[in-house]
């Protein structure tokens, strides 16, 4: 009997029309970015549509997501802008 494999999940970087940044996880990219520019995802994004892609790292646990995402938030807007341009490596994921 075959176990279902848990699904794989998206950390993701958007970059907002007023220039601010969003991060999240989700396990169906596409989808999520297209509720985004609907208006039908997170809050914050409503009224800072349109959105667009900056960053996505995939194939990870729904642990390792929660705390890449967790990283990630809490690097000040200056690392953040580096770590997307290139000049910074991403934070690691901590350990549980």
């Amino acid at each position: 009997m075959n176990e279902a494999q848990p699904p794989l999940w998206t950390l993701y970087v958007l970059r907002c029309r007023d220039d601010s940044l969003y991060c999240g996880i989700t396990t169906d990219l596409a989808r999520r970015i297209d509720q985004h520019n609907r208006g039908t995802a997170a809050r914050y994004t409503r009224a800072r549509s349109p959105v667009t892609l900056r960053f996505h790292c995939g194939n990870l646990s729904h642990s390792a997501a929660l705390r890449l995402e967790a990283a990630f938030k809490n690097l000040s807007r200056a690392h953040k802008l580096r770590v997307l341009q290139g000049t910074l490596a991403f934070p690691p994921i901590p350990a549980s």
